[in-house]
């Protein structure tokens, strides 16, 4: 297998691989903000979070995915993400089923995950590409996606069917290799940079 499950450590956040023993905190953080009635995502309800969790581990072992439990700077489980749509051979992967919290959005975490992630999938797995996928009416995750310095490659429209029966275009962006450099100076100035 190419990519496996890994800890990723930062000052804010912490990457540790999805287990169990997340699930309470998990339904916290699912409950903060309600998130799971978002329409143009699917994020699980808390009473879901375990069933979550067994569905995205047994995609792990089909070597499919790499889940993660997000720790905020305390230790406490605060969202999910993962690598996903792995192809071991041509070194590609996705970043994500993200999901945090609401107290835990607007804040640095986001950025340094994003950095943990990209930096292990192109300086330790050496892929040639990281995509990323979104709602195209998901503007908040777009715009999240695009200040990381991902370009998008297109719109797959009417791509699947969401719970409530409506369809959705996927928006597809990505990085690659050679552009990794710019965006991690670019990451890395964000997690630095002074705040006023």
């Amino acid at each position: 297998m190419w990519a496996t499950p890994v800890a990723l450590r930062g000052h804010h956040a912490s990457l540790v691989p999805l287990d169990m023993v997340h699930a309470d905190d998990l339904a916290a953080a699912s409950a903060d903000g309600e998130l799971h009635r978002l329409w143009y995502t699917w994020i699980p309800a808390p009473d879901q979070v375990s069933e979550e969790i067994a569905r995205r581990l047994s995609l792990q072992d089909d070597g499919s995915m790499v889940p993660f439990a997000v720790l905020d700077a305390s230790g406490r489980a605060v969202g999910m993400t993962t690598f996903m749509n792995i192809d071991h051979g041509a070194k590609r992967l996705e970043i994500g089923s993200t999901w945090y919290a609401r107290s835990a959005q607007r804040g640095p975490l986001n950025t340094e995950c994003k950095l943990m992630l990209l930096r292990h999938a192109f300086e330790t797995l050496d892929a040639i590409a990281v995509e990323f996928r979104t709602h195209a009416l998901n503007h908040q995750s777009r715009r999240a996606i695009e200040r990381l310095g991902a370009k998008l490659d297109g719109i797959l429209r009417s791509h699947m069917v969401m719970a409530n029966g409506t369809l959705r275009d996927t928006a597809v962006y990505s990085i690659i290799a050679g552009e990794w450099p710019a965006v991690r100076a670019n990451l890395t100035w964000q997690m630095e940079k002074p705040r006023g």
